[in-house]
């Protein structure tokens, strides 16, 4: 089984994103929340906070610029993620076709799939080794 990452994109204005769903809104992600859980496919979620409450951290140069939301763009702003096990990205995207609409008329899932330390190459997993971590940080 793999893993992927469903980032929710809700085609709605920062400000009408920061009132939040409706109760029955809620209540349909709940249910969905529900199907993934009992289906046994779902790893994590988290609603995500809006965009003015963010940053982003661009380099250039290797020098770190950090611009402060909200973003321009409503395209740009996720609201959350659904992390969940599949057989493929096929069954993931059935799985985010189920998404119920909870804000807005329109919005996107995104489907893409987590690297695994198993999908690179040897020497590139030995460059990687959480061993070099400091104790306190390789523990879960």
């Amino acid at each position: 089984m793999a893993r992927f990452i469903l980032f929710m994109k809700p085609n709605v204005s920062e400000k009408e994103y920061g009132e939040g769903p409706s109760a029955e809104a809620a209540e349909a992600m709940g249910k969905f929340n529900q199907q993934l859980t009992d289906a046994g496919v779902l790893l994590a979620l988290d609603g995500l906070h809006p965009s003015a409450a963010g940053a982003r951290v661009a380099f250039s140069g290797g020098k770190p610029t950090v611009t402060d939301g909200p973003f321009a763009e409503s395209k740009e702003l996720i609201g959350g993620y659904w992390i969940i096990q599949a057989r493929d990205k096929d069954e993931a995207v059935e799985w985010a076709k189920r998404t119920p609409n909870v804000q807005g008329d329109e919005f996107e899932i995104e489907v893409r799939q987590i690297y695994e330390m198993s999908d690179h190459p040897d020497d590139v997993q030995a460059a990687t080794t959480l061993s070099e971590l400091p104790p306190e940080q390789t523990s879960a």
